[in-house]
């Protein structure tokens, strides 16, 4: 059980990491799922995760204070959206499809901006 904790927490770890660079996927929840893995799979791999410059700070802000820097939020919200903008304008024909898209995306906006602002 503690290798399969391992190997799903790198999986999404490797999510987590790909997630600061594209806006549709959310960063922090994998980082949690990762936190959670590794302290159920390795306690030393969970310290690792910690101690890390980058993405420590992302699992102890949501894990002490359940909130979520503003110039994370504010990128997070304005790269969703200019990714969902560039494609419903460009790339798709369908308006349903348009529709769904910007759906989610308010649905992405609402959902960060509904946690507190850490200061």
């Amino acid at each position: 059980m503690k290798v399969i904790c391992i190997i799903l927490g790198s999986l999404s770890l490797g999510l987590g990491i790909a997630g600061i660079f594209l806006p549709l996927l959310p960063t922090t929840p994998f980082l949690l799922l990762t936190a959670a893995l590794y302290f159920r799979g390795s306690p030393r791999l969970y310290d690792w995760l910690l101690r890390q410059k980058r993405l420590g700070p992302y699992i102890r802000n949501f894990r002490e204070h359940k909130a979520i820097p503003l110039h994370a939020k504010i990128t997070s919200v304005s790269l969703t959206w200019i990714t969902i903008l560039y494609c419903v304008t460009f790339l798709i024909a369908a308006i349903w499809l348009r529709v769904l898209l910007l759906l989610l995306a308010a649905g992405i906006s609402w959902h960060i901006l509904s946690y507190k602002t850490l200061k």
